[in-house]
């Protein structure tokens, strides 16, 4: 398993991680298998989604917002349980497949770490299997 570190910046972003984990990937020899990638942060996730058009990236974030909004009920005391919902709805992990040693996306799919409680420096796992 080999870890990427990834500095964010805002309250809420999403990381275009995809170069990094094919590197991952590359350096592992793997030809044909299974990607996973996981982020072991409770206020961040890691979802597959559009990197052609960035604003998609920004209508994910208006959109988890709606969804989570901060509520003046709320008890954890740091304030950030919107970040909690947020990270429990995209998901810590992803698995791509790997075909002739290359992530197997969509045409338009990139890897992203979500971030929604920045800034932080924050690790994604990223495990090359075989088979």
């Amino acid at each position: 398993m080999e870890q990427i570190e990834v500095s964010t910046g805002g309250h809420q972003a999403f990381h275009d991680i995809t170069n990094e984990v094919q590197g991952v990937v590359s350096h592992s020899g793997v030809q044909e298998g299974v990607c996973l990638v996981f982020c072991p942060h409770t206020t961040a996730g890691v979802t597959l989604n559009e990197n052609w058009d960035p604003t998609v990236q920004h209508d994910m974030g208006v959109g988890l917002d709606a969804i989570s909004p901060r509520r003046p009920e709320y008890q954890h005391g740091e304030g950030n349980s919107p970040a909690h919902l947020k990270s429990s709805l995209v998901g810590a992990a992803q698995f791509v497949p790997i075909a002739g040693g290359k992530l197997v996306l969509g045409t338009w799919q990139g890897v992203y770490l979500a971030e929604f409680d920045g800034p932080r420096r924050r690790k994604v796992m990223v495990k090359v299997m075989a088979g």
